[in-house]
């Protein structure tokens, strides 16, 4: 949908310890993994539509998280139309500062919106939002087998309901969803792992201070048991082509990806999405070692999904570009 110039008083329509359901078995996909989200899409006048009827600029579709949908729009004032929420919903103003109205619950609330201002709404809130200015906007829906899996203490639950707020600041959701961001401006050179850490600490997090029932992340010391930790390190060293997910590592692990997370980082001192970057870099050394394997497919080869993610990551990790690399080895 074309945005016009906006006229004067017009605006325009926006239309665990082990869990025994974390197993080997589910890592190829099973259940933990959860369902990947094309888009952000609520209930409006008895049909599922997209939340707004505009393109947004970055979108999560494309790397397929699991359980989680990310869109960032920039929009002008405008109105958006009474909807229900399917899923659990995140609304974050990244720039702008503005007065906004809320009709929800039968109930007509005026707030005014700064760079920063965050929602959280459960699933099933229904709202209509007027804005009287622009804004860019990050906006997410959260399924709630997410939260339900995210810790090992909730993945016996039924549900999880989430506080309906509208005008919250809350720095660590920001920065998550920046985190989240910018990995998608950046081309995710990680492939989907980091998005997916990321959506896990967000939900790990929602659970911990959003949740209207109280739940505490356990925590644990030690690291990994070394048969497990080997399982994993065998798994990525195997798989290093593939696009690695955190519930697939956790699933191999056989725990929570909260959990799972947790204890990698202090046996390793990495995150699972920095040992993953790590490995692919050290397959892509041996490629360039090797005057019969271009550039480009040594990157391929060690999972890297295009060539300028392949120079990006090597160069930050390395020091230098595959091309340079390749000619001191060779020389």
């Amino acid at each position: 949908m074309a945005f016009m110039p906006e006229r004067p008083h017009e605006r325009r329509e926006l239309m665990h310890p082990l869990d025994p359901q974390f197993t080997t078995q589910t890592a190829k996909g099973g259940a933990c993994r959860g369902a990947v989200l094309s888009g952000i899409e609520v209930r409006r006048d008895g049909h599922n539509v997209p939340f707004l009827h505009v393109h947004p600029t970055i979108s999560s579709a494309d790397m397929r998280w699991s359980g989680i949908a990310l869109e960032q729009y920039s929009t002008p004032a405008c109105r958006i139309p009474r909807h229900e929420h399917l899923e659990h919903f995140v609304h974050v103003v990244r720039s702008g500062s503005c007065k906004y109205q809320v009709n929800t619950g039968g109930k007509t609330r005026k707030f005014v919106a700064n760079p920063g201002t965050i929602f959280v709404l459960p699933r099933g809130t229904v709202d209509e939002t007027i804005w009287n200015g622009p804004v860019l906007r990050i906006a997410v829906s959260i399924q709630p087998d997410l939260l339900l899996n995210a810790l090992e203490d909730t993945a016996a639950a039924r549900n999880i309901e989430l506080i309906e707020q509208w005008n919250l600041t809350d720095r660590n959701i920001l920065s998550l969803l920046l985190a989240m961001t910018t990995d998608l401006e950046e081309g995710s050179p990680a492939g989907r792992l980091y998005g997916d850490s990321l959506a896990n600490a967000l939900a790990v997090y929602l659970l911990k201070r959003h949740a209207s029932q109280h739940y505490v992340a356990t925590t644990y010391g030690g690291g990994l048991p070394r048969h497990r930790l080997k399982r994993v390190l065998d798994y990525v060293g195997a798989n290093l082509g593939a696009d690695l997910s955190l519930a697939e590592l956790a699933a191999v692990a056989g725990m929570s990806p909260h959990y799972f997370a947790e204890l990698f980082h202090q046996s390793t001192g990495c995150t699972p999405h920095q040992y993953v970057l790590s490995q692919r870099v050290e397959r892509a050394k041996q490629c360039l070692r090797n005057p019969g394997i271009s550039i480009i497919d040594a990157g391929l080869d060690a999972g890297f999904q295009n060539p300028s993610h392949f120079a990006r990551t090597f160069r930050r990790l390395v020091g230098t570009s595959p091309s340079k690399y390749r000619c001191d080895m060779l020389a």
